[in-house]
């Protein structure tokens, strides 16, 4: 496994990250975690020269830190480099942020996290967290050593990561950085703020929530012609770890195929090079015909109070777009849609700042047609 060094230290970080947003499920519409395919997908990878393993307080509704806490004990903790967030919208008080912090670390068995991050920073998140003290508060902890190192996940424009990134001292920061959202979402711009503040890049959504594996019939017939032994995830996952200051590119990984696959794109790493930057530009450029939701599942949408399953509609209306075939679209429509009442509590939420209501409407309209 390619190895990345943290900052002149003797700490060495896999370039291939576990996330564990999408861990197999027990059924495709519950959260609930396999734990049988999960742990053996998290022994595995650790065995395979995966060091940093990342989670999130609100994952899987809150039991992927469970089931961490479970299926890290077989490990030596020394071996791997922990990764948790702070969910600062969740916290009503301080005190509730400082009842989070604890109840993580109660969940995950440990008694430090390697890497604590505030999740999904915004403008709006930004200000609580400041109004909350939490900067203060995690250093202390961080002095204590619960925390080694301090970060955050960012899901804005990059004008606000510019304040952020002026504000306080960071160890290391989190973006969404992929060949799609290079120009689409300014990634080119995010990379180069923390580039400049010299903060280590931790990439997340390397692929977009899978839809660089199959992005459309064109994209994939150009990535297959010019290296027909690899995936076409692989070029997503080259992409990201491509660039020199990125630490760690983290892919939420729901099966042992997709773990496999990842691993030997990283023990076997390739640097994207001009021809293949090439071919990336036009398989691009053959997305952007689709009108495809720039959804990636997150689920921070979720739940919706009206039951609208709103990744799942998203997801079902993107095959749509790239397949053309209104007969399975109607078949397989997630009838849910229909019970959108347009509120936008979602959009709130929705780090892709997509106009959820607008898209709903949309495919419930295409779906009248």
């Amino acid at each position: 496994m390619l190895m990345r060094e943290y900052k002149n230290s003797d700490k060495m970080i896999s370039v291939l990250g576990l996330g564990c947003m999408r861990l197999p499920k027990i059924t495709p519409d519950r959260e609930d975690i396999d734990y049988e395919k999960a742990q053996e997908m998290v022994d595995y990878a650790l065995s395979h020269g995966i060091n940093y393993v990342d989670t999130a307080h609100m994952y899987h509704n809150g039991e992927s830190e469970v089931f961490l806490g479970h299926a890290l004990q077989k490990h030596q903790r020394e071996s791997f480099y922990l990764a948790t967030k702070m969910p600062i919208w969740m916290a009503k008080t301080p005190e509730e942020m400082r009842k989070i912090f604890d109840l993580q670390l109660e969940r995950l068995q440990t008694d430090y996290i390697d890497f604590y991050l505030w999740h999904a920073l915004n403008k709006e998140n930004f200000k609580r967290c400041i109004d909350f003290g939490l900067y203060e508060f995690l250093t202390e902890k961080k002095k204590q050593g619960a925390i080694r190192y301090l970060g955050f996940s960012f899901h804005d424009a990059p004008d606000t990561l510019e304040e952020i990134c002026d504000t306080y001292d960071w160890d290391f920061a989190q973006i969404q950085l992929n060949y799609l959202d290079w120009e689409m979402q300014d990634a080119k711009r995010q990379y180069g703020i923390l580039e400049k503040h010299d903060i280590p890049c931790i990439i997340m959504e390397p692929v977009r929530g899978g839809t660089l594996a199959n992005p459309c019939e064109a994209a994939n017939k150009l990535f297959l012609e010019a290296r027909p032994q690899k995936s076409i995830a692989s070029w997503a996952m080259r992409y990201a770890a491509t660039f020199p200051n990125v630490l760690t590119v983290l892919s939420g990984m729901s099966n042992m195929e997709q773990l496999k696959d990842n691993i030997d794109t990283m023990d076997h790493f390739e640097p994207i090079d001009d021809k293949d930057s090439e071919v990336i530009e036009k398989a691009v450029l053959a997305y952007k015909t689709k009108d495809t939701v720039p959804c990636t599942g997150c689920r921070y949408c979720m739940d919706c109070v009206f039951g609208v399953d709103i990744p799942n509609v998203f997801k079902q209306y993107n095959q749509y777009a790239v397949n053309q075939n209104k007969d399975i679209f109607k078949k397989e429509f997630d009838s849910s849609a229909a019970h959108c009442t347009a509120c936008g509590k979602c959009a709130e939420h929705c780090p892709q700042a997509i106009k959820i209501p607008e898209k709903i409407a949309m495919i419930n309209n295409l779906y009248q047609d």
